[in-house]
């Protein structure tokens, strides 16, 4: 198994070392598009920090070109520089196209999940653990370990296709007391559907494993050590808290110093250790873990929320933040930052796959909330000290505007009559709308979306309506934002507030936020991979004791968070 972009490759320490060094030195004079918090693009004009030239030749192009400036895609009539930048990120970035993993992991076999392990899982899920659940168990019989450790796991799916039809031994560890029981009654029903399978078939006497769930919220990899040296001895915990029937929903799991030391447990089982998105810091736990852990034979590590990585800039090798890991990183004194760390969850795949109509509206959704932050600024200056979120929510707006479009339709003939009436409502009404649909300046943007325009601008009505009447349009749904906004952070509508001034001096400058926007967006993929090198580096630098590589084990469309790192000790 190897892995490379291009010139680039991973395959040895030093190789890895060279990669991240190179995206590092990519990046230095593009920090003040990484570090930027496109909330304040109308405030602190933005767009008038990036090439000129650059945004006048993407400000006039379609939005599909913009959406696909992530995934490395150019365009013959753009300036040779932006080229050369888009093209350089895609050489820089590691490859997300899946592997074949029948190639990769001989004698695996992936199978369609039956209707009773795949119920409750979308499609996204059951393609994870369809994937994940075969290499965990192609990786555990080459190691030789039939017991494996699901960290993070959720409502147990992984652990219970590991378990019932890999036959596995599996403990399921969650921090949610909650998780625990549904994967226990989950496993309870599938448990009575392979029972009865194996009656018909004659198989009686043939026992069942089922996954073990332990509550436990995992703080360090010294408690994920001693945790797995005791969940293979078998031996229970001398704090019952650690076993989910007993533990209470507040439960942040056991002290270290509760646990018994590692010196005290001996066993010659071994085991692999699994997360599926194990989140932030735990993935980077489950690694230290293995390296640190004689009973963890390998790990199988998809991460993700690298928004809730910890970080250390200083070069303190025993540093033990989620970021960054390996030493070689360390000394280079290299620091993300946290806008750095939120970009490298967006994926380009994802971007790409966006509709036409769902790009303009997540581009118009960033326009608001910036927009927005032009009213906390002037109205309430000494809320933005504190970084205010106004949250996520739209689903009543959406409903709204498609209620409002499927009248129009309905009603074509009366549309020109109803807009003009809706524009005088809104003129003389102003600001008296309900719910907005809202996005913090820090989450992820789906890729479904609310209809900006009330009247969609790919409707065959479209002569209907002038431009005038979209303006006002789109200035009712910010006051509806604003109205929604100001709600969420407890602030009340103030008497002297002109919701419409401002509209009108940032609106010319809306169309501006796509282009930013997406050249933000095209960092995204290096900064994830410049994480998961470390990450690999770290394991790297353990020279031959570990055999470690990355690899694409899903369909990045439908899982943009698709490279798990794979080791085993050797």
């Amino acid at each position: 198994m190897s892995g490379g972009s291009g010139k680039y490759s991973c395959k040895t320490a030093a190789e890895t070392l060279e990669w991240i060094k190179a995206i590092i030195e990519f990046i230095k004079p593009y920090r003040f598009l990484i570090d930027a918090a496109v909330v304040n693009f109308f405030k602190d004009r933005l767009w008038e920090a990036v090439d000129k030239d650059w945004m006048d030749c993407l400000s006039s192009d379609p939005i599909q070109n913009l959406l696909q400036i992530p995934s490395g895609v150019v365009h013959d009539h753009w300036p040779a520089s932006l080229k050369e930048f888009v093209l350089s990120l895609k050489s820089l970035s590691f490859p997300r196209d899946q592997a074949n993993l029948l190639q990769e992991f001989p004698g695996s076999e992936i199978t369609s999940l039956n209707s009773v392990l795949a119920q409750g899982m979308n499609r996204k899920k059951k393609h994870e653990i369809e994937a994940l659940a075969a290499i965990v168990s192609s990786v555990s019989r080459e190691v030789g370990s039939t017991t494996v450790v699901d960290v993070g796991s959720g409502q147990g799916y992984l652990a219970q296709v590991l378990s019932f039809e890999h036959q596995l031994s599996v403990f399921a560890i969650d921090a949610c007391l909650h998780h625990g029981k549904v994967t226990d009654a989950r496993a309870e029903r599938i448990r009575k559907y392979y029972a009865a399978k194996m009656r018909k078939s004659g198989l009686v006497n043939r026992e069942l494993s089922m996954p073990k769930t332990v509550t436990c919220q995992v703080l360090s990899a010294n408690m994920l050590k001693t945790l797995s040296n005791s969940l293979v001895q078998g031996e229970k915990m001398k704090n019952p808290k650690m076993f989910g029937e007993t533990i209470s929903e507040q439960c942040q799991g056991p002290d270290e110093s509760e646990l018994p030391s590692t010196s005290d447990v001996y066993c010659n089982s071994t085991l692999v250790l699994a997360g599926l998105h194990a989140c932030g810091d735990l993935s980077v736990t489950m690694l230290r873990t293995f390296l640190e852990c004689d009973k963890v034979k390998s790990v199988i590590s998809i991460g993700c929320c690298y928004n809730l990585l910890s970080e250390d800039d200083s070069k303190d090798a025993s540093s033990l933040c989620g970021f960054p890991m390996s030493k070689g990183v360390k000394y280079t004194g290299f620091a993300l930052g946290r806008s750095a760390r939120d970009l490298a969850c967006q994926s380009a795949e994802r971007w790409r796959s966006l509709g036409k109509s769902s790009g303009l509206h997540n581009f118009e959704l960033h326009a608001f909330r910036a927009a927005f932050q032009m009213v906390l600024s002037q109205y309430y200056p000494e809320l933005l000290m504190t970084s205010p979120s106004i949250g996520r929510q739209g689903k009543a707006l959406r409903r709204q505007q498609h209620q409002r479009i499927l009248e129009s339709n309905l009603n074509h003939g009366d549309v020109e009559d109803s807009s003009a009436s809706l524009s005088k409502k809104i003129l003389k009404e102003g600001s008296g709308f309900g719910i907005a649909c809202t996005q913090s300046r820090n989450t992820e943007i789906k890729g479904s979306c609310w209809d900006i325009d009330a009247f969609s601008c790919e409707s065959s009505y479209d002569s209907c309506i002038n431009e005038e009447t979209i303006y006002v349009n789109k200035f009712s749904l910010f006051t509806k934002f604003c109205h929604s906004g100001l709600g969420r952070l407890d602030l009340h509508i103030l008497p002297d507030m002109d919701l419409h001034k401002l509209w009108k001096e940032t609106e010319p400058f809306a169309g501006l936020i796509g282009s930013y926007w997406s050249l933000r967006v095209a960092l995204g993929p290096i900064l994830e991979t410049v994480i998961l090198l470390d990450r690999l580096l770290l394991l790297q630098e353990h020279g031959s004791f570990v055999e470690a590589v990355m690899l694409p084990i899903f369909d990045p469309i439908l899982s943009p968070r698709n490279v798990a790192l794979i080791a085993k000790k050797v």
